[in-house]
C-alpha cells in the first residue's frame, strides 16, 4: 500500500451502498467475505468456534424470548448510511421493518479478533444510524459492552456486563438474557509455581 497523502490534490472516491449492492449481485465478491464501512471495502476475519457458537446462542436466546412481531437476523448486511453496510453478528428489528431494512432496535457484534474495529469504527456508524442499543461481546475479556443513548456519532452510555449479570435490552420489553447463557468464560491463566 502506498501513502494516501501522495494523492493530493486528488481524493479517494468512496463506494456507495447502491454500487456495492450491484457488485454483490454480479458475484464480484463470491469468494470473499467483505463489508462496506464508510465507502471502503473491508475484508472480514474468519470466525472461530467461540465466535460462531456465541453468535448462534445469542440469536437463539433472543428468538425464543421474542414473539412473532420481531425478526432476529444473524450475519446479514445492514444498511446504516449511503456509504456503509456492515454485517453485524446479530440484529433485532420489528418484523415489518425487516424487508425495508429499517433500523434495528439492537445490534450485536461478537468480537474475537475484531474488537478494535467494532469498538472504534462500527460503533460510530451504528450511533449515527440512531440504533438505540449496541452490544460488543468481547470474547477475549469475557464481557459484554452495552452501549445505549446514541447522540450524533457516539453512544453516551456504556456499561459492562459479565457472568452473573442479566441484560435487559431497552427496546425489547420483558426480555432478559443471562450473560452466562451465551458467553464462554475467558481462558484462565495458569499460575507458575
Amino acid at each position: 500500500m502506498f501513502d494516501l497523502a501522495l494523492l493530493a490534490p486528488e481524493r479517494l472516491r468512496p463506494l456507495r451502498v447502491r454500487e456495492y449492492d450491484q457488485l454483490v449481485a454480479a458475484g464480484v465478491f463470491a469468494d470473499e467475505h467483505v463489508e462496506l464501512l464508510g465507502g471502503v471495502l473491508v475484508a472480514m476475519s474468519p470466525q472461530g468456534d467461540p465466535h460462531r457458537v456465541t453468535t448462534a446462542l445469542i440469536a437463539m436466546l433472543l428468538t425464543r424470548a421474542l414473539d412473532g412481531t420481531w425478526f432476529v437476523q444473524a450475519h446479514s448486511p445492514l444498511r446504516v448510511s449511503s456509504s456503509s453496510k456492515p454485517e453485524p453478528d446479530v440484529a433485532v428489528m420489528r418484523r415489518d421493518d425487516a424487508h425495508r431494512q429499517r433500523s434495528p432496535v439492537l445490534v450485536i457484534e461478537v468480537s474475537e479478533t475484531s474488537v478494535v474495529k467494532d469498538r472504534e469504527i462500527k460503533r460510530h456508524f451504528y450511533a449515527a444510524a440512531k440504533i438505540p442499543e449496541y452490544w460488543i461481546v468481547d470474547l477475549q475479556r469475557g464481557v459484554v459492552e452495552v452501549r445505549t443513548r446514541p447522540l450524533g456519532r457516539d453512544y453516551t452510555r456504556t456499561r459492562e456486563r459479565a457472568h452473573g449479570d442479566v441484560i435487559r435490552p431497552l427496546g425489547l420489553r420483558g426480555v432478559a438474557i443471562a450473560v452466562s447463557d451465551f458467553l464462554p468464560r475467558p481462558p484462565t491463566r495458569r499460575r507458575r509455581g
